[in-house]
């Protein structure tokens, strides 16, 4: 039976127990060090793998007779891999004992946030999360940032590859324009923050920055005849000059990481996502302390927030969204990676239905500031309804070999709720009874 303490770490750093599986021992830290154990198990194709791809669909477009019938067919798979990017992911999370990792992982997807608007774009999205995010989630942030500003899905996302510089040599001829959306959602949301000590013409000075960052056929280019020439003013220092170049992005990407205020946010927004609402500034101002003495190194924050007081507190006032609330449930119900990767479409598209009605669309939040996380934003009649819906579909099927007084001993041990206890040991068939601990607020929040 886990320890009082094994069940709160688990709860607010990891996605629940999972019966059967041997518990992690080095800490949670230690979670994020060497290969991650499913790396090989779970294969994502790569970005360059993926552009390919891409790049044979649209030459398809625009095609007729059997050429247009490829061109839909191609279409379709694309759509169908990106379906199955959605259970790996889920299986990834239901599967890995270091349940740390998987949700510091999910927390830099949500602050990097992506909404593709076509299949397209989704089809990218497994590339992005595993070579931009995956491999930096314990590294230095400037490493994370420029592997995030530099990928094809946030710049196909937020316009890049359409910006020019209007004083380039493309700009002049061509009469193109300037796209200033990911500089400003590179400052606003995921470094400086809303309120950060940035202007407007520091944004328009950075996006001239990033003109000559595109996509080309075979991903991510540089092209110095679309770059704005000149050097550009950003926040009191000066970038570029010479013939431009993609050095004179990272350059500032280094700098901007290391901003105090860039070390406020990230602080601010990890206490929030893991700790609650309530205010934290010591908490925060020692985490941001600790990640600017460390050169920006991300296990710096993790270490004083894991540290503090208010991370050992047995208070949770955050409801896991949908997503982690399914892999909970899948993990507490003792399903394996196989168990999911196995699913067939039909069953793909059941779980991405269960997910949107329970509000998050899969990969799809509405904006580039990610889903909320206000507790009321996940628990509302409709999405409650949702959730019971699914569990007690789900306990229907999987019922008959699982004793709920013994699983909820091996969920929550001498930590559960007594009002619990009584409903669950109560219950007449197995499936209410596994049903309540499942729906129960000790499943729900963290």
């Amino acid at each position: 039976m886990p320890s009082p303490a094994e069940i709160t770490q688990a709860a607010r750093f990891e996605y629940g127990i999972k019966p059967n599986q041997s518990r992690f021992s080095g800490g949670l830290l230690a979670q994020l060090d060497g290969p991650d154990p499913l790396d090989l198990s779970i294969p994502v194709l790569r970005t360059d793998e993926r552009m390919q791809r891409l790049v044979g669909v649209r030459e398809l477009r625009g095609m007729r007779g059997q050429d247009q019938e490829a061109f839909k067919a191609a279409q379709r798979e694309l759509r169908q891999l990106a379906a199955k990017d959605m259970v790996s992911l889920l299986a990834r999370a239901v599967e890995n004992p270091r349940g740390f990792r998987e949700r510091i992982f999910a927390f830099w997807i949500d602050h990097f946030s992506v909404t593709p608007q076509q299949a397209n774009s989704s089809y990218m999205l497994a590339a992005y999360f595993e070579d931009a995010i995956r491999p930096h989630i314990s590294t230095r942030f400037a490493d994370m940032l420029k592997a995030v500003v530099g990928h094809p899905s946030m710049l196909l996302y937020l316009g890049q590859n359409v910006s020019v510089g209007p004083n380039s040599q493309i700009g002049q001829r061509r009469e193109k324009g300037l796209n200033e959306n990911l500089a400003r959602e590179v400052l606003e949301l995921h470094t400086l923050g809303v309120d950060g000590s940035y202007t407007q013409e520091d944004v328009r000075q950075f996006a001239e920055l990033l003109t000559g960052l595109t996509i080309g056929r075979n991903g991510v280019d540089f092209a110095p005849n679309r770059a704005e020439p000149g050097p550009e003013t950003i926040l009191g220092r000066s970038y570029g000059g010479g013939r431009p170049r993609a050095q004179d992005i990272e350059d500032f990407l280094e700098d901007l990481a290391m901003m105090p205020e860039t070390a406020r946010h990230l602080a601010g927004k990890l206490v929030v996502h893991f700790i609650g609402p309530a205010p934290q500034p010591q908490l925060v101002e020692a985490m941001a302390g600790a990640y600017l003495a460390s050169g920006g190194e991300m296990r710096a924050l993790y270490e004083v927030l894991i540290d503090s007081a208010a991370a050992r507190a047995d208070v949770f006032p955050k409801v896991r969204p949908p997503f982690e609330y399914m892999v909970t449930v899948l993990r507490a119900l003792g399903f394996s990676a196989d168990d999911i990767l196995s699913v067939g479409g039909k069953e793909a598209r059941a779980l991405q239905s269960a997910l949107t009605a329970m509000g998050q669309r899969p990969f799809q939040p509405n904006g580039p500031d990610g889903w909320p996380e206000e507790a009321e934003s996940w628990i509302n009649p409709p999405q409650l309804a949702a959730r019971i819906s699914w569990v007690g579909q789900l306990t229907h099927t999987y019922a008959n070999d699982r004793d709920p007084r013994a699983l909820l001993e091996a969920l929550l041990g001498d930590t559960a709720p007594e009002f619990l206890s009584f409903a669950v040991s109560g219950a007449e068939s197995k499936w209410e009874g596994l049903s309540l601990l499942l729906v129960s607020p000790a499943l729900m929040r963290r």
